[in-house]
Order: structure tokens, then C-alpha cells, then sequence
């Protein structure tokens, strides 16, 4: 037996895999030598012994695979005795491994006249598409000469040694027992091949086939459904010659292997058609979104009113007068976009948050929160559009109703939003340069590059109204600049240049405030209620020092001067220093320190209007998000020498802000 076999072995390659085969067959099952020559019968030959003969005309090595008992049962194919078994050879994809093996198809000599529904492929881990090129023939036979284990000796132990590498690598039988489908295995490669030939998927939605990438089964589902439906096709429109029995099996046994992610594809598929028609059938646009914010305030003040201010409004000395508080503030906005670049944002607005600034609270404006008013009606806030202009550099706005300073300028800090920033009015930017006479205009932001960006606008907050002395160019309006410097992304700097005008309407009402309504109430009104003009100058950096901790603030000076009643000037300075810890004991989290000086009239031509005392507006916060939609954020700010007056006892207080967002 010895002779015979090693000069099988130099004969074919083919035989080789044969003896292979046969011998580890033989230790796996210790089988006696009388029942191997008898497994021997060519009619009991199953798809794991014919798919181990094939050519070695590459560098190639043999893979083995150890099959289940219930799939070896499964996969038996019933073979004629004394009849031939063709088996195609082996084709190695170019870069494959040596070690991973074609899928071979194993017919009978006989006519084949079964209906592919009744084709089962072999099962394989191999990496090459599957081909229908003739093979080589191969004579199995007179398989009963098998030698006891006791006389294979030293040959036996010869022919382990082609194995062993194949021994240590054990595979799994099927590519349903993968998690992942692999671009080297069987089952990517005979896809791969299907979908070459017939044309049944053209790639991904960005326009690459990604034939290298490893895909999840259900993503090997989506495309082996494309090839069903594709094939089925082709057999409805009787074009007999394109599809073949072979690629019919092929597509059979895919089929069965991934029958589970196809019925849950395909269950996914009916769910989205059925929410799609859903949605299209109660959609509110198909140009707008809605998007909603909704803010729950407390808060509480400690401290004694104010009593001494020369522009405010006098009020008795009250130790503690404020109350603890609960207000809201609701907004609603409909962003509609007509080409996918512009937007048309309408927003809806109710809000009950008290002032404390009212005399009969603490009667300074700087104990003023972020968030405050009480228009307890449903309110149009913002009404403006914005569409891009230079290749998508620059955006235009044009706003009839609420377009704001803050909308038109970029703050750094990250500290300037109503809902999530600053608890405190003076907190959330500089005030002098980001507030003043607004609501209707035109404004342009302009990034020359990923460094520079310019900002710039003009706007009106009389322009509704068409009597003398007011309108869109004679009743209180803003206009400025603003430069912005990113030396880097986790560096920012501002300037930014206002002129500004407010018209006696504007400051007997109050609606616009010198100084942004925080500060004393010089700042705010230097000269009482007679129309001014201020030239404002502004700065502001933020610096990212690490991923938890940013270093900012900003200085800004006002030059005032009155246009009604006399020609007195006055000049007001304020100042910040903020620190922020983004991301500290949960993502999205944002901590802040803040320690600066409100508007303070420095110099005024009427010296008994200046303010002669220093306030320190020092604030701490942590906004913790709950989740993506809903964030907490309490915190306080201490007021000194309230409204830049020793006299006034120190005002603490004290918030929470809950914020929900859909």
C-alpha cells in the first residue's frame, strides 16, 4: 500500500487530496480497516470527499473543514455506483491566502434534468466567485485498498504533515454561523460574482461598490435580494441564456443561508413603506420643520432693594423683598427651506418670567436674568430669511421682525445662548455691542476662509411705522461690524464696531437701553430720556486651553453723546473674564465661572452722573443634559455695591433652568 500510494501522490495533486482525505477520516473516527474498505462504495461518496479531489496547478493548500453530522447528512449527494465524479479545479483570486480553497461543483456523468430548485451547492469557506469552466476529470475508484492503520507507518505520518497547517486552522462549515460576511468568504465572492454578471447592484449610495469592505449580513442581504429579484426578471422575460443552472443554485443556496435576515429585510421594508405613507399622508410641510424649546425658570433674590439711583426709580428700603418664582418661556419655530440653502424662520413666543430689576424688587438692572418678560400672549418673535451668496460663503439676511444684533454677530464665548448659556443677563456677551436698536433689516455674513469671517447688518426698531421720526431710517436703529480671527480652532477673537442711535421713543420706553438694560442706570440712561447716539467698541476672545477647560472674555467702551436737550457726553466701560469647563462629569455637560464688571459710567460732563463705587458681577453654573432633548441647569451670581453704589447692600441670586428641546 505504501508503494502505491506515495506513487499516487507524485501523479496528481488531485489524488493527493484524495488520500488526504481518507486518512484523517481515518484517525478522526478510528475506524477498523474492514469497515474503511467497505465506506469505500462510490454510491455513499459525499460533497466533502469530492470537494478534496481538485488540481493543484497553483501554490495552493488544502482547507479543512469539519462538517456536523446533521450537515454532512444534508449536504450528501447521492453518486451512481461505478460512475465518474467531475470536479471543476481550483482558481485562486490574485492577493488571496493559499490557504483558503475554491468551492468545487460536483456533478454526476449522467444528463442532469433536475429543476435548480433542487441544486444544493456544496458548503465552503472559499474566496473566489463561483465559475462554470469545464473541469479536469478525476476516476474515484477501487477506494477499497485502504490499509489497516497499523501498516500506513511512516507514510501516514508523512502525508499529515500537508495537513497540519489546515488542522490548526479550524473554520466553521457555514457562513451563516459568521456575524460578519467577509470579502474572502464564500458567500461575498459568489454574490460578487452574481452581481458582475447580471448587474443587480451598482453600488453604494455615494457611488462606490467598497468590494474590499466587509459588509453586515444584513447589508449581504439587501444585495442578494437585488440579485433575486434580478434573476427573477430574466426568467420572466424567457432570456434563457443569461441565466444559468449553476448560478440558479448558487442563488439557492445564499438564499438558504441567509433566509433569516432576508425575512427580517424585507419585514423592515413593509414597516418603513407603511411610516412612510404614514408621514406623507399627516406631514405638516414638506418644506418646514418644526423645532421647539421650552423653558421652566425658578430662581430667588436675597439682598435689600436698591434705594440709591439718580435715573431709576427710587423705592423705599426693604430688607428681602423678592419671592421665590416659577416662570416659563415657550418658542416654537418653523424653518422652512425652499432650496435646501436658504431659510425662512418664523418663531412663536410666550414668556412669563418677572424682571427683578422692577423697583419693587431689587430695582437694579443687574440682578436681570438671562431669560425675563411677561407676555403671557402668544407673540411674533423672529420673522426673517436667509439665503447664501458667494458660493455658499456668505449669507444674507433680510428680517422683517426680530433680527437681532445677536443674530447678525458671532460670540465667542460659549456662554451666549438664552437656554443653555450665561443665568444672568450681563453673563451671556458683551452687552454694549450685541444689544441695541433692533428688529428689521439687512444684514451679510462673509468667511473669506476657515480664519477670517466678516459680519456686518443695519437695522431698525421703528420700521413698521411710517409717521415722522420714525421708519426704516430715522427712528432708533444699529449698524456695525464685525471682525473674526480663528488663528485656530481652539482659538477665537473678535472686534466688533456699532453705531447706534436711539430716539426718545426708544429710551422713554425702555426698550432699548444704552448699555443692554444690565449695568447701573446711568449706563443705561446717561441723559434721561432724550435721544442719543453711541459709538460702541467691542472685544472678545475664547481660548481652548484643553478639552475641559476654555479661558475667555471680552472688554467693550461706549462713547455717548446727547442729541436732545443739551450736547452732554458720557463714557461707559464694562468687562469679563470667563472660565468654561465643557464636557466635565458627563458629555455635553458645560460648567462656567464668570467675573466681570457691568456697564459703568466712568466720565460724564455732569460729574454728580458718574458712578463713583465699583460692582463685581461673580456667577457660577453646571448645565447637566439628562439626556440629548432635556438639560438642568442650576446656578447663582452675586451682585457687589449693586448699581456702582456702596450704599446698596450685596444682591445674591440663585436659579434653576430646566430646558426641553424637540
Amino acid at each position: 500500500m505504501n508503494k502505491v500510494l506515495l506513487n499516487t501522490l507524485k501523479q496528481s495533486p488531485g489524488v493527493l487530496g484524495a488520500a488526504l482525505l481518507l486518512t484523517n477520516a481515518a484517525l478522526a473516527t478510528e475506524a477498523p480497516s474492514e469497515k474503511l474498505a467497505n465506506a469505500a462504495d462510490p454510491a455513499s461518496i459525499t460533497i466533502e470527499a469530492a470537494r478534496a479531489v481538485a488540481p493543484s496547478g497553483q501554490n495552493t493548500d488544502l482547507q479543512h473543514q469539519a462538517n456536523s453530522e446533521s450537515s454532512a447528512e444534508q449536504l450528501a449527494l447521492s453518486v451512481a455506483p461505478d460512475a465518474d465524479v467531475a470536479v471543476e479545479p481550483t482558481n485562486l483570486v490574485n492577493g488571496e491566502s493559499p490557504t483558503q480553497m475554491e468551492p468545487q461543483t460536483v456533478a454526476t456523468a449522467q444528463p442532469i434534468t433536475s429543476p435548480a430548485s433542487e441544486f444544493v451547492s456544496a458548503s465552503s469557506e472559499a474566496s473566489v466567485p463561483l465559475q462554470t469552466a469545464q473541469a479536469s476529470e478525476f476516476q474515484v475508484a477501487q477506494m477499497e485498498a485502504v490499509e489497516s492503520p497499523e501498516t500506513q507507518g511512516s507514510d501516514l505520518e508523512q502525508i499529515n504533515e500537508y495537513s497540519e497547517v489546515t488542522d490548526a486552522l479550524e473554520q466553521v462549515t457555514s457562513v451563516s454561523q459568521l456575524s460578519d460576511v467577509q470579502p474572502t468568504d464564500w458567500a461575498f465572492q459568489a454574490l460578487q460574482s452574481l452581481v458582475e454578471r447580471y448587474g443587480c447592484i451598482a453600488g453604494y449610495p455615494d457611488g462606490t461598490y467598497k468590494g474590499n469592505r466587509a459588509m453586515t449580513r444584513y447589508e449581504f442581504a439587501a444585495g442578494l435580494n437585488a440579485c433575486l429579484e434580478r434573476v427573477n426578471e430574466l426568467i420572466a422575460a424567457s432570456v434563457a441564456n443569461l441565466v444559468t443552472r449553476e448560478d440558479l443554485a448558487v442563488l439557492q443556496r445564499l438564499q438558504e443561508e441567509f433566509a433569516a435576515e432576508l425575512a427580517t429585510l424585507r419585514g423592515r421594508v413593509y414597516a418603513l413603506e407603511a411610516r412612510t405613507a404614514e408621514l406623507e399622508a399627516n406631514q405638516f410641510s414638506t418644506t418646514t420643520k418644526l423645532r421647539g424649546e421650552v423653558i421652566f425658570w425658578m430662581g430667588d433674590a436675597a439682598g435689600d432693594r436698591a434705594t440709591n439711583n439718580v435715573v431709576g426709580n427710587f423705592a423705599p428700603e426693604d430688607s428681602d423683598p423678592t419671592e421665590a418664582y416659577f416662570g416659563y418661556r415657550a418658542r416654537l419655530n418653523f424653518d422652512t427651506s425652499f432650496t435646501g440653502q436658504d431659510l425662512l424662520r418664523t418663531r412663536l413666543e410666550a414668556r412669563s418670567i418677572p424682571n427683578l430689576s422692577n423697583y419693587d424688587i431689587t430695582n437694579t438692572l443687574m440682578s436681570r436674568t438671562g431669560i425675563d418678560g411677561q407676555n403671557n400672549g402668544i407673540f411674533l418673535d423672529d420673522l426673517y430669511y436667509r439665503f447664501p451668496v458667494g458660493n455658499g460663503k456668505g449669507q444674507v439676511y433680510v428680517g422683517a421682525n426680530g433680527l437681532d444684533l445677536d443674530d447678525i454677530y458671532d460670540y465667542v464665548t460659549p456662554f451666549g445662548g438664552s437656554g443653555d448659556g450665561s443665568i444672568s443677563r450681563f453673563g451671556r456677551y458683551n452687552p454694549t455691542t450685541f444689544r441695541g436698536p433692533e428688529g428689521t433689516g439687512v444684514a451679510l455674513k462673509y468667511a473669506f476662509n476657515d480664519k477670517f469671517k466678516l459680519n456686518l447688518g443695519y437695522l431698525a426698531s421703528q420700521a413698521e411705522y411710517a409717521d415722522q421720526g420714525r421708519g426704516l431710517f430715522n427712528g432708533g436703529y444699529s449698524t456695525g461690524l464685525q471682525l473674526l480671527f480663528n488663528p485656530s480652532p481652539k482659538i477665537g477673537v473678535s472686534l466688533e464696531y456699532n453705531h447706534r442711535y436711539f430716539s426718545s421713543d426708544d429710551m422713554a420706553a425702555s426698550s432699548s437701553l444704552i448699555s443692554g438694560g444690565t449695568g447701573s442706570w446711568i449706563a443705561n440712561r446717561p441723559f434721561g430720556d432724550n435721544s442719543t447716539t453711541t459709538e460702541n467698541l467691542g472685544f472678545q476672545a475664547n481660548w481652548r486651553l484643553s478639552k475641559n477647560f476654555e479661558l475667555g472674555g471680552w472688554f467693550g467702551s461706549t462713547w455717548a453723546d446727547q442729541k436732545q436737550g443739551g450736547n452732554n457726553t458720557a463714557t461707559i466701560i464694562n468687562w469679563a473674564v470667563t472660565l468654561a469647563f465643557p464636557d466635565v462629569f458627563k458629555e455635553g455637560g458645560l460648567g462656567g465661572l464668570i467675573v466681570g464688571m457691568p456697564p459703568k459710567v466712568t466720565s460724564h460732563d455732569i460729574s454728580a452722573l458718574e458712578d463713583h463705587d465699583t460692582s463685581i458681577h461673580v456667577e457660577g453654573f453646571y448645565r447637566y443634559p439628562i439626556n440629548d432633548y432635556i438639560a438642568i441647569t442650576p446656578g447663582f451670581y452675586v451682585v457687589t455695591n449693586p448699581d456702582h453704589n456702596s450704599n446698596n447692600s450685596t444682591i445674591v441670586v440663585g436659579t434653576l433652568r430646566t430646558q426641553f428641546r424637540f
